[in-house]
């Protein structure tokens, strides 16, 4: 995987941070670097040369957070001639067991009620056996569009220390044709840094997450948002933690219930959630393809050269980044690829590779089942897919476009328009029984024969004229 160059220095900073702190707690440490001469160039062949020089008696392991890794393991014990014990990753809050269970006598496997029963077992934001508030969801509230003059309170930015800077000067070597910005390098690489990004998220930001986390504003690619998954997802975060100090702030009457609702619904709700999808679901599912799709991946994904100023702000900041938040990949980024008939297993590589909190785990889920569809509606209950309107009302991108987000035909038009109805048109066989979506067919069915052609050939030109 090609992943983005900030992302690889990521990595490899936090390993190298995290060697250096076992090591002044006392732990005695086998770190093998990407440059070291002796280094075999795998995980499998690190393994058996350190069972070699050192003859230990077994091998202990946390368990893999990818099927692609998680099958190799089960034949470590023959290979090494050695007993090997796969450990429980501690990162989060629901086992593969208790996910197994709740999922096995459900016919649809829905968040929402996988986050209530979570609620109920952690007690977080509970009053009793009652959610805080009353309600167990405060999502409706959470949709205001951002105005431009709104302080935005940026994330901590950590200058390299020389560790780092060694890092990044390794990586510049030898993936400096990867996609990606690789500087300036600004992410936290241990605990520290990370609890440091935390408590300035929860003191001045998160107050107004709630209200803000949907909206999206030219130059300003943070927003409210806490920008500690990549933290989460590679350890320097335990997901507890993060929830009972964000529950601290609503105790304490200094951040509303909407705002901390929402922001613990991503990590004990949606983040374990997916999790437990992706194991549930098997190695296959990154190749799932319910709507067909086929088309490849536009290169303007790669290059952010684009004359749509939405998806020119998503993919130009995730360039420099590494980052996008929740609403730029799911209703900006995965929006047009769905719309457009992009192979999802392409827009899965793509998303995979170029943000610093991507893992298989939490990746594939969002991107196979909500944001592409591809599962068929197993995660989402309904194609996220929206026109240009859904961009216009949440964001001030169609201000600076050169498409016109008011017209719905024509070379000029915002292309969202003409592709939204486009997709629903060639997907009717699979969608059309949906009951989310059917009012929307019954306005494409209320249209003229000359207005679907319309759209149908509005679609075909710019569709073809995608590289």
């Amino acid at each position: 995987m090609r992943h983005h160059k900030k992302k690889i220095a990521f990595v490899l900073a936090v390993m190298r941070a995290f060697a250096r702190r076992l090591r002044a707690d006392g732990v005695t440490v086998r770190y093998v670097a990407l440059d070291d001469t002796e280094n075999s160039g795998s995980l499998r062949g690190e393994l058996q040369r350190a069972v070699a020089d050192l003859q230990p008696a077994e091998v202990v392991v946390t368990e893999a957070g990818e099927h692609r890794l998680a099958i190799e393991m089960e034949s470590w014990e023959t290979e090494l001639g050695l007993p090997v014990e796969v450990r429980e990753d501690t990162r989060f809050i629901c086992s593969h067991a208790a996910f197994r269970t709740w999922a096995q006598s459900r016919n649809q496997l829905r968040m929402e009620y996988f986050y209530r029963l979570m609620r109920t077992e952690t007690g977080f934001l509970m009053d009793g056996e009652a959610p805080a508030g009353g309600r167990w969801n405060f999502d409706a509230e959470n949709r205001k569009p951002a105005e431009a003059d709104l302080f935005m309170p940026s994330p901590p930015r950590f200058a390299p220390d020389a560790e780092t800077t060694a890092v990044l000067k390794l990586v510049a070597e030898r993936f400096g044709d990867h996609f990606g910005d690789l500087e300036p390098f600004w992410f936290g690489v241990t605990h520290e840094q990370a609890d440091l990004a935390l408590t300035h998220f929860l003191h001045e930001a998160l107050p107004s997450f709630g209200d803000y986390q949907d909206a999206m504003l030219s130059g300003e690619p943070f927003l409210y948002h806490s920008v500690i998954s990549m933290y989460l997802n590679i350890g320097l975060l335990d997901a507890r933690d993060v929830c009972r100090r964000a529950e601290a702030e609503y105790r304490t009457g200094r951040a509303p219930l909407n705002a901390v609702e929402g922001f613990i619904r991503q990590i004990l709700g949606w983040r374990e959630y997916v999790r437990g999808i992706y194991w549930r679901e098997g190695p296959d599912y990154t190749r799932r393809n319910a709507l067909g799709a086929t088309r490849d991946l536009p290169w303007f994904y790669w290059s952010a050269q684009t004359d749509m100023v939405c998806m020119a702000a998503a993919l130009g900041q995730t360039k420099a980044e590494a980052y996008a938040h929740h609403i730029q990949r799911l209703m900006v980024t995965g929006n047009f690829a769905m719309l457009a008939g992009v192979d999802p297993f392409q827009v899965h590589e793509w998303y995979l590779a170029v943000y610093a909190d991507a893992y298989e785990w939490v990746e594939a889920p969002n991107t196979m089942g909500m944001s592409q569809f591809a599962d068929g509606g197993l995660l989402a209950s309904k194609p996220y897919a929206a026109s240009g309107a859904y961009i216009d009302r949440m964001s001030d991108y169609c201000k600076s476009c050169a498409y016109n987000v008011k017209l719905k035909s024509g070379p000029k038009a915002c292309p969202l328009n003409y592709l939204y109805w486009d997709f629903l048109a060639r997907n009717r066989t699979i969608l059309g029984g949906n009951p989310r979506i059917a009012p929307m067919y019954r306005t494409l069915d209320r249209m003229s024969d000359e207005r679907r052609d319309e759209i149908a050939n509005d679609a075909r030109i710019f569709l073809d004229g995608l590289k």
